[in-house]
């Protein structure tokens, strides 16, 4: 991580958990540019033998940064960050999250509720793979939306050279294990394989090299039949504990890896480091058949196993047939390339780029401009006649001179329900040209007045989300000079509050599609010129996921409340889809509608959907077919199983689930509600249900699916990424006032 970080071009400070006892390690990341390593123990900051315990690392870490702050500090181990979560490094923690529960009966309420802390006080979260990930967005959905990849990292020590090409020949086949030894790691096992590959005329030796065996309660006699198994085994060569690169010399200077472990294993959300490390040595591994092995290999790798009879069999043929294990070794080299330290600062620069982004000169002048017309304003209410109004302008332009000290543009963002600003309301406050302020209202006409009026007083630009009492209230105390920006959702606009807008104070209204601006218009009579369109974002990024097999196959629905949303609609295509392949399945990720009280209460929802669940128990082709998920904030993992995204709304403002449904590889389709084309391609537009259906069986039938959803991705990351509509964001607040 540290070389990785500043192979990113970040100034990097360690502070060592625990005393020096050999430069092994630390000496080559002293030697790097632009790292500082610290001890606390030599530097007398702790007088504690050992490692230092979760809460005095976390007093001596924010010690340190009070020296000078820090913008982000990587914090791995789950104590030590539950530690810092309360304290005054929340909110710039990256956290690397790999000791957690793997199951859910393993996660206790406790466990949850730590979590949940840590993801709140971090601003990103790192999780070495995508099945972790997945798993912890489901267990605790504060983690959706901050979790990122950051996989292992495997850097080979300068100077080790790789296996020479080609398989053995005319020697002893090397087996190699280096690690622990412990029952589930099936290392007695392991120490057979040289006297039963002899009897099927393979000749073979296995180099193992650790020296921590495993003392297991539940099988006392372990440590020592695996001790006598490594000192005498036939064609066992026991090298005892070595340094990792000497390990690593040793494993190179063999022919196959063993990382062939207890069906219990199969489950780990964690990836073997050092099977990325025999992989970039050149040195294939004989481990288990799971879906990410699968998906890193390939589900073709000639060397998974389940069994010891699986192992034999695989290193047999490998022993016999130089051609398998050359594409053993392809696929292996291939799987690491994804995992070296170029790659890993790949990562860190994109997620810095997001974190830190650059200064905008559009954004520090507006900044100087709001001041300006300020200080006019405040000398003219001060009745300070031209001097008074020379002397304020002069006090401005000191306050906005050159250089750092420029001030920020002050942005104020007030509103009940910032569900659908949230990202965009990170962005703004990570922009160091902008300083943001959040007047949070307790309901749609509930807030704090002075709170309000304090926002009113200091804000250069005022956004009101949703287009409610609170636009209503800004709009009658807006200052001289002061722009206020209101953005208007479907659920407004045909309420009383437009009604009571003062128009004439407010700069910009904003709609999220052309067909909802001009409808706007054309419902409020408001000019032009001050409704403008600026799209929904997508999240492109952590939305962008690797497929599950069988995913074209999968149609998906994200909410199916109210009755507009026209799950019957969907229901029909689906029906016609399993006339010719009940492989098609719909899944419906939604909250259900008696869940809503609003909805429930009205006999026509009631009706709709009585019929539309009755007619899903009943239809012998709908059997079997269609699945319900949970509502959460999982979609990102959820999507991951879904090919097809399914739009068949009476009406809609915008539909974000197609446009997140791309984002994720996943092909849209939609029934033509009023403004689709205007949002979405017409390729993706069909007229009625069987339409959708044809489409669908003709996209997966004629091999389409990846092309089309391919495309798919590339418009929505054009129109509608996080990326582009922050820079739209950014274009319309520092419009000149």
């Amino acid at each position: 991580m540290v070389q990785a970080l500043a192979r990113a071009g970040c100034a990097v400070t360690l502070l060592l958990k625990a005393p020096v006892r050999t430069g092994r390690l630390v000496d080559p990341l002293r030697a790097l540019p632009g790292v500082t390593v610290r001890s606390p123990h030599a530097e007398r900051l702790v007088n504690v033998e050992g490692g230092m315990p979760p809460k005095l690392a976390a007093a001596i870490l924010a010690r340190v940064d009070e020296e000078d702050p820090f913008d982000l500090i990587v914090v791995r181990g789950r104590r030590l960050a539950g530690k810092l979560s309360a304290g005054p490094l929340a909110g710039r923690m990256w956290t690397y999250l790999t000791d957690v529960p793997q199951a859910a009966g393993e996660f206790s309420g406790s466990a949850k509720g730590e979590l949940r802390r840590i993801a709140d006080a971090s601003r990103v979260l790192l999780c070495q793979t995508e099945e972790l990930r997945g798993f912890l967005e489901a267990a605790v959905p504060a983690t959706a939306g901050k979790s990122v990849l950051f996989p292992p990292v495997v850097v080979l020590p300068e100077g080790l050279e790789t296996r020479p090409e080609g398989a053995p020949d005319g020697r002893a086949l090397r087996l190699v294990y280096t690690g622990k030894f412990a029952p589930r790691w099936n290392t007695y096992e392991m120490t057979s394989l040289p006297r039963l590959l002899g009897m099927r005329g393979v000749d073979a030796e296995l180099h193992m090299v650790g020296d921590k065996i495993h003392d297991d309660p539940d099988d006392p006699g372990f440590s020592t039949r695996m001790r006598t198994a490594l000192e005498g085994g036939q064609g066992v060569v026991w090298h005892g504990g070595h340094p990792r690169a000497e390990a690593m010399r040793l494993t190179a200077g063999c022919d196959v890896g063993l990382s062939w472990r207890h069906p219990e294993m199969d489950a780990s959300l964690e990836l073997s480091t050092k099977v990325l490390e025999c992989g970039t040595l050149g040195v294939p591994v004989v481990l288990n058949r799971t879906p990410m092995h699968e998906r890193l290999f390939g589900a073709d790798y000639p060397l998974f196993a389940a069994t010891e009879t699986d192992v034999l069999d695989a290193l047999t043929l490998i022993g016999k047939n130089p051609d398998v294990f050359t594409l053993a070794v392809d696929r292996c080299r291939a799987a690491a390339a994804e995992f070296t330290l170029d790659a890993a600062a790949g990562r860190l620069r994109g997620w810095l780029t997001q974190t830190f982004p650059e200064p905008s000169a559009a954004v520090l002048d507006a900044a100087a401009e709001h001041e300006r017309v300020a200080a006019r304003h405040r000398a003219a209410a001060e009745g300070g006649g031209m001097g008074g109004l020379d002397d304020a302008l002069s006090g401005a332009a000191r306050a906005v001179g050159a250089g750092e000290g420029r001030r920020k543009l002050r942005i104020g963002v007030a509103g009940h329900d910032l569900k659908f600003f949230t990202r965009l309301l990170d962005y703004l406050q990570s922009r160091p040209d902008m300083e943001v302020r959040v007047d949070h209202w307790a309901a749609l006409k509930v807030h704090d007045e002075e709170r309000s009026q304090e926002l009113v007083d200091w804000a250069d630009v005022i956004v009101c989300e949703w287009c409610g009492p609170n636009a209503i209230w800004f709009a009658q105390r807006k200052r001289p000079g002061q722009r206020l920006v209101v953005r208007l959702h479907r659920f407004e606009l045909y309420a009383r509050w437009p009604k009571h807008l003062d128009i004439e104070a407010v700069d910009e209204i904003i709609c999220v599609s052309p067909h909802y601006n001009a409808l706007t218009r054309e419902i409020t009579g408001w000019p032009a010129a001050k409704v403008v369109t600026v799209p929904n974002w997508v999240d492109d990024t952590q939305l962008d996921r690797p497929k599950l097999p069988g995913a074209q196959y999968h149609l998906g629905m994200i909410g199916i409340a109210p009755s507009r949303k026209r799950l019957d609609l969907a229901l029909d295509a689906l029906e016609e889809l399993r006339r010719d392949d009940p492989r098609f399945t719909l899944f419906v990720k939604t909250k259900l509608p008696w869940e809503y009280w609003w909805i429930w209460q009205k006999e026509d929802e009631r009706a709709h959907y009585e019929e539309v669940f009755r007619r899903i128990r009943r239809s012998p082709l709908l059997a079997g077919g269609v699945v319900f998920d949970s509502y959460g904030r999982d979609v990102a993992s959820w999507l991951r199983r879904i090919g097809f995204v399914l739009s068949t709304s009476d009406d809609e403002s915008f539909h974000l689930a197609p446009a997140e449904g791309m984002a994720s590889g996943a092909v849209p389709v939609l029934l033509g509600w009023p403004g689709a084309d205007t949002i979405y391609d017409g390729r993706w537009i069909h007229a009625d249900p069987s339409a959708m259906a044809a489409s669908i069986s003709t996209t997966v039938s004629l091999g389409r699916w990846e092309q089309d959803r391919t495309l798919a991705r590339e418009q929505v990351r054009a129109a509608y990424g996080l990326d582009e509509v922050c820079r739209q964001w950014t274009d319309l607040l520092a419009a000149s006032v």
